[in-house]
């Protein structure tokens, strides 16, 4: 039995920016951190032949072309596995729907198993890009690149989209103290709704595509207030850090009316007002975890708490996608 994890993750800046759509013309920059919740892939020979796939729904089917799952059906076709004689387990410590990435996370996993049982390595990067390839060249999706590197390489890192379609890594350098600070004030809370994010992307992709010079200045103000929440985190300047995820969530929110909801904005307020400096929600929007950086963590958990909002605890994780158990 192989099993392979990916680490899920939080953006810290410049969300958005990671799209084709945008970075192929405008070049993007995402501050991202790998954090300690994880997608699990467990890949293993049964006894009898055939694919057996169990994750949210079950499958046994004799075929590749059978397979319902597009994610896991395109990966074994890339690797090749036409006739297999095989058996994919997924989970997750934290569901899907939630902006942590978790797709991206489950697709390097997948490739990272599905290697490990026929005896082969891949790089880091290699592995980024084929989950990249599978996700939205294959498939089509309207996702950005920053889940998929992210969770093949692990740590907190800044990322340039290129125009060419290049994604080079940084990482981000922060002092021993400013690390353990920022991993502590920053806190997540449930909304309660899970979402897929393909339609709130897919609108940004298509205004982006279309040149929608209001969507393209959002993205540029949210790569430039990215480079500013790097300079601010590498000089341990967290207020001014939170200050910037205030900004970014106010530009955020005038994407698309989608991305918010009286709930969230509520919520928002509440925090706002009782131990945060600033906040926004984890991915595309529309639900999922809020992200708070908190100058009075005990209050702000405390208020969180009584509005019926559950906090997941997390750390940084410094490991990318790995194999387990072989």
């Amino acid at each position: 039995m192989i099993i392979a994890r990916s680490p899920l993750r939080i953006t810290l800046g410049g969300g958005g920016t990671d799209l084709p759509s945008y970075y192929a013309e405008h070049e993007g920059f995402v501050i991202a951190a790998a954090i300690d919740k994880f997608v699990y892939v467990t890949v293993t020979r049964p006894f009898r032949a055939g694919i057996y796939l169990k994750y949210s729904e079950s499958e046994h089917v004799e075929q590749v072309t059978q397979v319902r799952h597009p994610i896991i059906r395109e990966a074994l076709g890339l690797l090749n596995l036409r006739t297999p004689q095989i058996e994919i387990t997924t989970l997750a410590d934290i569901p899907a729907g939630t902006g942590l990435g978790s797709s991206g996370s489950f697709t390097t996993a997948l490739l990272r198993a599905l290697r490990a049982y026929r005896r082969e390595t891949v790089e880091d990067r290699a592995l980024a890009e084929q989950a990249c390839d599978i996700e939205i060249n294959r498939l089509r999706k309207p996702v950005g690149k920053q889940d998929q590197y992210i969770a093949a390489h692990g740590g907190i890192s800044c990322m340039t989209f290129h125009r060419d379609h290049r994604v080079t890594l940084a990482p981000l350098r922060l002092a021993r103290s400013t690390l353990l600070e920022l991993e502590d004030n920053l806190l997540l809370f449930f909304t309660g709704f899970t979402r897929a994010a393909g339609d709130i992307l897919q609108d940004q992709q298509q205004r982006s595509q279309s040149g929608d010079a209001a969507m393209t200045a959002n993205l540029d103000y949210v790569k430039t207030m990215a480079y500013q929440s790097r300079i601010a985190l590498e000089l341990g300047d967290l207020t001014r850090f939170g200050q910037l995820l205030h900004e970014h969530w106010e530009h955020k929110k005038r994407r698309s009316a989608g991305i918010s909801n009286p709930n969230i904005d509520k919520w928002y307020t509440l925090a706002m007002s009782n131990g945060a400096i600033g906040g926004k929600l984890v991915g595309a929007g529309g639900g999922g975890f809020l992200m708070f950086y908190a100058a009075d963590r005990n209050r702000l958990r405390q208020t969180m708490a009584e509005a019926g909002l559950e906090e997941v605890r997390f750390r940084f994780e410094f490991e990318g996608t790995k194999v387990v158990l072989s």
